[in-house]
Formats: C-alpha cells, sequence, structure tokens
C-alpha cells in the first residue's frame, strides 16, 4: 500500500494511505465550510489538492506564471529567530537579496504601535537609512496590542479581571476607551512613517485582543485614509474568528464579535484597507492535509468577496502550516501552492 509523507499540525512526520489524505482534506473543507457558512471545495479542486499534497518533491512550487507577490512582517527580527546576529539594516538587506522578498517591513522588537510611539523621532532616521540600503517597498508595521492599555502597563482598568467579578459593563468601558487609545497611537505613529516616506503601513495581527482590536485597526484605518487618499494600508487579521471580548461592539452597523475572513474583509474595504490579509489557524492535533484544505477553503470564500488585494498570512501557525518557530521546507511549499493555485489570491 502507498504511503504518503505529511506531518501533523505540530510538525510531527506522519504517513498517510491515499484513502486517508483524501478523508483529511475532504473532512478539512467540510469542518470551515461548517464553522464560517461557506461553500466546500468542489470535486476538481479536491482532486487538485490531492495531487499537490501527495507530491514525493521535497520542495514543490507554483506552476509558471503562477507566482504572486511575497510580503513579510517582523523580518528584522524573526531573522534572528533563525540564530542569525544581524541588526535591522542588515536583516532587511537579506530578506531583500537573498530571500527574495517583494516588499519589507521596518518594524521595532516590540511590535506594538503604543511602545513605538515614544521613540518614533529616534526611530526614523534608521527607518529613512534603511530605505536608503534597499530597493523594494517598504512598509512599517506593528500591532494594535489592546493589552498594553490595561493596568498595570496603561490607563485602563483589565477586562480581564472585571469579567470574572461579572463586572461586564464596566470590561465593556475599559476596551471601549483602550479603542480610543489605540487608534490615537496608530494614526500617530503611522502618519509620521507616512510623512517619512513608508511605502505602506501594516496594522498586523489584528483581532487579537478580540472585536475591540478590530475596530481600533477599522477606525485607525479610517481616520488615516481620511487624512492622507494615497496612503496604502494593509489590515492583517490575527486568527479567521474575531472572538468577542466585548460582544457588542460593532462597525458600520455590523457586530465585530463572530466574523469569518470573507465578512472581514468587507469590513477592511469599507475602512479603506489598502491590502486583506486573512488568518487561518492550525490545530496542532490534525494533520498539515487537514488544516491545509481548511485554510484554503476559508481563503478562497475571501477572495470571492475580496475587490482589494488579498495576501494570505502564512506562517508557524497560521495559512495551514506547522505550529512551530522554524518550518520545513515540504510543507511551506505544499501550502503555498495550494493557496496560491486554487484561491487565486494575490500574495503571501
Amino acid at each position: 500500500m502507498v504511503k504518503i509523507f505529511s506531518r501533523m499540525g505540530d510538525g510531527w512526520p506522519v504517513e498517510l494511505t491515499e484513502a486517508e489524505l483524501m478523508q483529511e482534506l475532504e473532512d478539512g473543507t467540510q469542518q470551515a465550510a461548517s464553522q464560517g457558512g461557506i461553500d466546500t471545495l468542489s470535486d476538481d479542486e479536491l482532486k487538485y489538492l490531492f495531487e499537490i499534497c501527495s507530491s514525493v518533491q521535497t520542495i514543490t512550487g507554483v506552476e509558471r506564471g503562477q507566482e504572486v507577490i511575497l510580503s513579510y512582517d517582523g523580518p528584522s527580527f524573526e531573522i534572528r529567530r533563525l540564530g542569525i546576529v544581524a541588526n535591522r539594516m542588515t536583516a532587511l538587506q537579506i530578506y531583500e537579496r537573498c530571500f527574495g522578498a517583494d516588499t519589507i517591513e521596518f518594524s521595532h522588537i516590540d511590535y506594538s504601535y503604543k511602545q513605538v510611539k515614544p521613540i518614533v523621532e529616534e526611530e526614523i532616521p534608521l527607518f529613512e537609512q534603511a530605505q536608503l540600503l534597499t530597493v523594494v517597498p517598504m512598509f512599517f508595521g506593528a500591532m494594535p496590542n489592546l493589552g498594553l492599555y490595561t493596568m498595570p502597563d496603561g490607563p485602563v482598568p483589565n477586562p480581564a479581571e472585571l469579567l470574572p467579578q461579572g463586572k461586564i459593563k464596566e470590561a465593556q468601558e475599559a476596551y471601549e476607551v483602550a479603542v480610543e487609545l489605540a487608534v490615537e497611537d496608530i494614526v500617530y505613529v503611522a502618519s509620521t512613517f507616512h510623512e517619512a516616506g513608508a511605502d505602506g503601513i501594516n496594522i498586523d495581527t489584528v483581532g487579537a485582543s478580540g472585536d475591540p482590536d478590530f475596530k481600533a485597526a477599522l477606525l485607525a484605518t479610517e481616520k488615516l485614509k481620511k487624512k492622507y487618499s494615497d496612503i496604502c494600508i494593509e489590515i492583517g487579521m490575527a486568527g479567521e474568528f474575531v472572538i468577542g471580548m466585548h460582544g457588542e461592539m460593532t462597525h458600520n452597523g455590523k457586530r465585530l464579535a463572530g466574523m469569518f475572513p470573507h465578512e472581514q474583509v468587507k469590513l477592511a474595504e469599507e475602512a479603506g484597507a489598502t491590502i486583506f490579509g486573512p488568518v487561518v489557524n492550525t490545530d496542532a492535533g490534525q494533520s498539515i492535509p487537514w488544516n491545509i484544505a481548511r485554510s484554503v477553503t476559508f481563503t478562497k470564500s475571501c477572495v470571492k468577496e475580496a475587490q482589494i488585494p488579498v495576501h494570505g498570512n502564512m506562517g508557524m501557525g497560521v495559512g495551514g502550516l506547522p505550529i512551530c518557530e522554524t518550518l520545513s521546507a515540504d510543507m511551506v511549499s505544499v501550502a503555498s501552492k495550494a493557496m496560491v493555485e486554487i484561491t487565486r489570491l494575490d500574495g503571501l
């Protein structure tokens, strides 16, 4: 009986029979469709996904002419996780000249707008120097990170402490204040980098603190777009499902809690986002084929609804890839090929 090499969601190697592989793909797309209220992959798409996942090649590539843009978040500190000792300038050049990045991102080690705000004037000279050393478009990126606005690090009472006490209204009010503060910080920092010549602003890991986090990103995008009509803004999500930490927060009359990628992208468009980055989280207890089928299903639905470019988030623990620090090239290439050729997105 033919055995197909694959991996589990935590990266552990596993072998599947052809029947088992097809069952994993069918179960993965069915789970996404059921959870998100979207269509499953067609029979032809499942057959093609089976061909991709059953490849005996160590590295799988897209067909010539199917290439998409490759962008990166946090390359100046991500590279250190590979054991490469490099400052930010060197790291950005490595991504551009060695890794073939189509865009790069200038960012601070504390990847949050609140933390960058007090030192933004010190960051700008380094940013301008990085621009002189590179050619490809350079974004500035950071997270809204609403958790930083709660006590003891910030001025707002901590909703995580209020909710167990049954103080729901107080917790919601605390989130609302945190949103206002985060929007102010995002707009201030993004404006500074835009005026310094940034090719784009990345509001990244949106929704990590639930629906208030998403609200902050949407409001900041609206303000920035109103302030600068030519600004490029990418909204990259933290997960496929917006968690209802506030629960009743809305935007343009739509409840944010419970939104999936195909719904998130519409609000991002309305806010004025230039690029949307959907995320589908990996289940470590399921196989990578199962996770890829699930991720491709969600992303295909998002691309179908989008009127702006979609750049799927793929990395450690998202996009159908294993939850581990250093990813294996076999699963990265398989998942990337599936995402590009089946969903027809614009970038990774």
